[in-house]
């Protein structure tokens, strides 16, 4: 709950960011806290209050204190994304690129303390941590180059093709900006997942206002100063605005400054989608990612890919390995192979890089204990001990899971991966089929008919062959069904996605025909 902070000295935080004068104007030392970002300025909220975060690893400790915005806030940072987005609409598309480019150079020198809070906030292991960061930086100077070879293009449209019409009017039609994009990250890529909205957006000549997660929302602040450190950029035309999303959440999505709402999450997404005015939105939401293995699949091959798949930052993933289909002939060897992969896990604390660090809060750990006590219960079998300090789960590999147990269908978003066996492929197709979720699944055989035939046939936005989920690398389309999201993602599909298409014709006195 926020807090009111008025005079109350070093109540709010946790301690001011590492990076010298680079990130210093962020925090502020009277109250401990973290400013938020409005027309290129890092200030202290009206409210008076603060937001915590907490350190997953650290059994919840008080982390980080930032700004509890209020609506005027809101009001005042979409204003000036707003008259912002006029002059940056302005600059040429070359120039646009460039500043871009410095923003992730800016992003390379300065990753470390993102880093460090990623650490902190979300217990992301430090490798991880750091590739997060750098990979951001990678992103925005492939989208800088995408948008100059994209946007750059138009069409020349002839009236002469429609049926009894002359060659008197001609049409150009080229991409626009739509104006002030609202992005929504999550708390498991806070920094990627910000600049994989931020960089197509700001390419494509847009402004942006950003409402960071609760956990980690200081590494998302870090990003923003990347940003908003580079000369040439108009001050206001990356605004972060901070709190709590049940307080200003809502006033976000449904303001009339947001011409665009790009959001990555769970199922709050769902909500977003209806909230959101007549604006294009899109949305990465929850999954449930099958992994199908047949019998004719190199089983050392599938049980890495599982074991990756499911376990990689905990479980914490939208693209994780939420369900193993394995068929009744070769479940026994691949569940073995899983097993004594699993078990070599190293769990613990995330500056010493464990693969399993604790889940992001109690909330989440109680939730994942609740759909594993659930298929105890109904006859699944445990193939590793259940375990739990806090946050921190132990790796579970659970067995013999059926249709009527929780974990089959429901998303644990932690290190749980159960496995389920099947005699048929029309068997195998129901646990991806019936599921509310659609965002990928993966197929591990050596009959590459077979897998296409039962690639177009699973209900999912991408199916990887003989490989785990992935969301990347960052340019490829990235796309959900059902209730796993609206809109497709990747680089160039977001940069579509946030323009709009507008037309000038040009009539003619009468009908011209060219010649070579």
């Amino acid at each position: 709950r926020p807090v009111n902070v008025m005079g109350s000295g070093h109540e709010g935080g946790a301690g001011a960011p590492g990076g010298g004068e680079f990130y210093s104007p962020l925090y502020n030392p009277d109250t401990g806290a973290y400013r938020f970002l409005i027309d290129g300025e890092w200030r202290d909220s009206s409210s008076g209050q603060l937001v915590h975060n907490a350190n997953p690893s650290k059994g919840n400790e008080r982390c980080f204190g930032f700004q509890a915005c209020t609506r005027d806030e809101v009001d005042a940072a979409y204003a000036g994304a707003k008259a912002a987005q006029r002059q940056w609409g302005q600059i040429p598309l070359n120039k646009r690129a460039s500043i871009l480019k410095a923003a992730a150079e800016l992003m390379r020198q300065h990753h470390a303390p993102m880093a460090d809070a990623l650490i902190r906030e979300i217990a992301k292991p430090k490798k991880d941590a750091t590739t997060e960061a750098k990979r951001s930086a990678d992103l925005i100077d492939y989208a800088a180059e995408e948008g100059c070879r994209s946007l750059a293009k138009g069409d020349m449209i002839t009236s002469d093709s429609f049926p009894g019409a002359e060659r008197d009017k001609l049409c150009m039609a080229h991409k626009v900006p739509l104006g002030v994009v609202l992005c929504i990250p999550p708390f498991n890529y806070p920094v990627n997942l910000a600049v994989s909205k931020i960089a197509p957006a700001l390419i494509a000549g847009n402004a942006c206002v950003v409402k960071p997660p609760t956990q980690g929302c200081v590494s998302a602040l870090m990003m923003a100063q990347c940003f908003n450190k580079v000369p040439g950029l108009p001050r206001g035309l990356v605004q972060v605005v901070t709190g709590r999303g049940a307080d200003i959440g809502d006033y976000m999505v449904e303001h009339p400054g947001a011409n665009c709402v790009s959001f990555t999450g769970g199922d709050t997404g769902l909500a977003v989608s209806r909230k959101a005015r007549m604006v294009p939105v899109q949305m990465e939401l929850g999954g449930k990612d099958a992994a199908l293995v047949f019998p004719d699949a190199d089983l050392d091959l599938a049980a890495t890919a599982i074991v990756k798949g499911g376990f990689s930052y905990s479980g914490q993933r939208c693209t994780a390995v939420k369900i193993v289909v394995a068929f009744s002939e070769i479940a026994d060897a691949l569940v073995a192979k899983v097993e004594e992969k699993t078990r070599k896990l190293t769990v613990g604390q995330p500056e010493d890089d464990a693969q399993i660090t604790a889940v992001v809060s109690a909330k989440s750990a109680d939730f994942i204990q609740g759909l594993v006590e659930d298929a105890i219960a109904k006859g699944a079998t445990m193939r590793t001990e259940w375990r739990r300090d806090c946050n921190l789960i132990w790796p579970v590999l659970v067995d013999d899971v059926t249709a009527e147990m929780r974990l089959c269908w429901e998303e644990p978003f932690g290190p749980v991966v159960p496995v389920v066996r099947v005699g048929t492929e029309e068997e195998a197709l129901r646990y991806v089929n019936e599921s509310k979720y659609g965002l990928q699944g993966c197929v591990f055989t050596r009959d590459i008919d077979r897998a296409i035939r039962v690639a177009d046939r699973m209900e999912t936005g991408t199916v990887q062959i003989n490989g785990p989920p992935a969301r990347g690398p960052d340019h490829f389309p990235f796309q959900g069904v059902k209730d796993s999201g609206i809109g497709s993602q990747g680089i160039v599909n977001s940069i579509e996605m946030m323009t709009k298409v507008k037309t000038t014709v040009i009539n003619l006195a009468k009908p011209s025909y060219a010649t070579a």
